[in-house]
């Protein structure tokens, strides 16, 4: 099947990947825009594993100080390089874990960050980490994705480990 570079640019408009992922996407999806872009989420976060184990000493530390100035976020993001850390991308990629996290205000980044004590007393442990955990919080400016899924997307772009090590929220009167 034959695709079409509008169809190709429509769906790297939405999903930000690469002319080659986007291709082969809609050839995987039979040009279907909604089974290629979930086809892209997919093999971001098998890029992500895969990647994972590789350090990343490198990144930026971004701060974020919403409208009123009541709350406040001070975030590290690591990489691999300082090339990746300097990408327009990657700096997006931070600003907006700082606004996801002034806006739900998460405990821990990721599950294995909750300890087993806290965590036995929840009836709905899916229900804790959704609202709890950074990386399995609907993505705010998309509730479709997952932080996790948007993480996924970003190592594909980028080509590197991408790590989210620590954040600190502050909020006037807490």
């Amino acid at each position: 099947m034959a695709i079409s570079v509008d169809l190709i640019k429509e769906l790297r408009e939405m999903t930000c990947a690469s002319i080659a992922h986007c291709k082969k996407a809609l050839e995987e999806a039979g040009g279907d825009l909604k089974k290629a872009a979930e086809f892209l989420r997919k093999h971001g976060l098998e890029i992500a594993a895969k990647k994972s184990s590789r350090t990343a000493k490198e990144g930026r530390i971004e701060a974020y100080i919403h409208h009123g100035n009541k709350i406040g976020v001070l975030l590290e993001v690591n990489c691999e390089s300082d090339f990746v850390a300097k990408n327009s991308d990657f700096a997006q990629f931070s600003r907006d874990l700082c606004m996801q996290i002034a806006a739900t205000s998460p405990a821990y980044i990721k599950r294995e960050d909750v300890p087993a004590e806290v965590i036995e007393q929840e009836k709905d442990k899916e229900l804790f980490y959704k609202n709890h955990c950074l990386l399995d919080q609907p993505f705010v400016k998309d509730p479709s994705m997952t932080v996790k899924d948007y993480l996924g997307s970003i190592v594909t772009k980028v080509g590197e480990n991408v790590v989210v090590r620590r954040f600190a929220r502050y909020k006037t009167g807490e």
